[in-house]
């Protein structure tokens, strides 16, 4: 068996040995017959590694000027500007409630009466105290007048002119408290007429007729509809740009794709605990009263606005180390270039290019990252996108 083995072996490696030089032969005899085939390849290698990469009309943004605006988003519930609670000025029984809940009243238009027995009796009593005081005035003066020419003759003494002038004197207050009182009793009674302070509208009616109330006690609760004031909360970050006199644009739920205008009238000067927001307030113009207070508002405010700018889109810009900068095509070959960016815009994520760009320039509207600087690229079709 070993005899055998070893002379198979011996030919294996012989017949191998032979293939490898045929083979070798062969590809000698060729390159003989084909001396440019290599240069051939080398030059198509380089070929192919120097030709352009394409890119897509979507991958490049041209430079163009266009009207910029930025928006705040806003959202809040609506309520009336003016509302008032009406309570009784006098105590007494109600007597007549004429409004009921959603009711519209006049200013000056008679919402309740109380029963004013006791104020008209307090009004006679008035009356009566201020006849008493200017009775007891009249004395007064007399007294003083007679005391005066006595002591002008001698026949009393300075003192009793004195008592006599301090008698005037108070019966003269007597007389002053006498009418205020008696004022104060005529407005009671004018107070048991409860009117309404403004145009309105009855959102809760609280006193019934038969009721036994109290001065003070809530009776009414009136709102003026024709203004609503919207409630929102904005970053803080945001209070920079914000200004009294900006307008927002606003659409409130059951009135589809009408839009309503919104004036921003005050800023809270304090941010809210727990999330810093400020709350901001914006007056509507509601006089067709078709808003009512407890609707939901959502909207956006217009914040700053910038008039032909150069714009590119958002996904444009890169960041490196905190600095923008942009890949701007410059004769087909990939470029990179720093940028000072301003307002992002909320039309088309748009953004304000201060600094670093001309108008008509291109630059690619995406970040490509297999793109170094100094690429070059070509445009698969004749017209990038706008």
């Amino acid at each position: 068996m070993a005899s055998g083995y070893r002379p198979a072996s011996s030919r294996r490696v012989r017949i191998a040995a032979l293939a490898a030089v045929v083979l070798l032969c062969g590809s000698l005899w060729f390159l003989s017959q084909h001396p440019g085939n290599g240069a051939s390849l080398a030059a198509a290698d380089r070929s192919v590694a120097q030709a352009p990469m394409e890119l897509a009309a979507s991958d490049i943004a041209t430079v163009k000027r266009r009207t910029l605006v930025r928006k705040l988003p806003l959202s809040g519930t609506l309520k009336p500007l003016v509302q008032s609670e009406i309570r009784s000025r006098v105590s007494g029984e109600v007597l007549e409630v004429s409004v009921r809940e959603g009711q519209s009243v006049r200013a000056g238009e008679v919402l309740v009466r109380i029963d004013t027995r006791s104020q008209q009796a307090l009004v006679a009593s008035q009356r009566a105290a201020l006849d008493k005081a200017r009775a007891d005035l009249s004395i007064a003066s007399l007294n003083y007048e007679n005391s005066q020419r006595l002591l002008e003759k001698q026949f009393i003494a300075q003192n009793v002119l004195d008592t006599s002038k301090s008698v005037y004197d108070a019966a003269a207050a007597g007389v002053k408290l006498a009418e205020a009182q008696l004022r104060l009793a005529e407005i009671g009674l004018q107070d048991a007429e409860v009117r309404a302070p403004f145009d309105a509208v009855v959102s809760r009616r609280i006193a019934e007729p038969g009721e036994q109330i109290s001065s003070d006690a809530l009776l009414l609760e009136l709102v003026d509809l024709r203004h609503m004031e919207l409630q929102a909360a904005a970053p803080a970050a945001e209070i920079p740009v914000l200004k009294p006199g900006q307008i927002a644009r606003i659409r409130v739920d059951g009135y589809g794709e009408r839009v309503f205008e919104a004036r921003l009238e005050r800023i809270n000067p304090n941010a809210e605990q727990g999330s810093r927001l400020i709350l901001l307030y914006l007056s509507i113009d509601n006089s067709d009263a078709a808003l009512r207070g407890g609707m939901f508002a959502q909207g956006s405010l217009l914040i700053e606005q910038a008039q032909a700018a150069l714009a590119i889109p958002a996904t444009a810009v890169l960041n490196d180390a905190g600095l923008d900068y942009v890949m701007v095509i410059e004769n087909g070959v990939v470029q990179r270039r720093a940028v000072h960016i301003g307002m992002h815009a909320a039309n088309d994520n748009l953004v304000e290019v201060l600094d670093g760009l001309t108008e008509g320039e291109q630059v690619l509207a995406v970040d490509l990252a297999s793109l170094e600087p100094g690429t070059a690229v070509q445009l698969t079709s004749a017209l990038p996108p706008d």
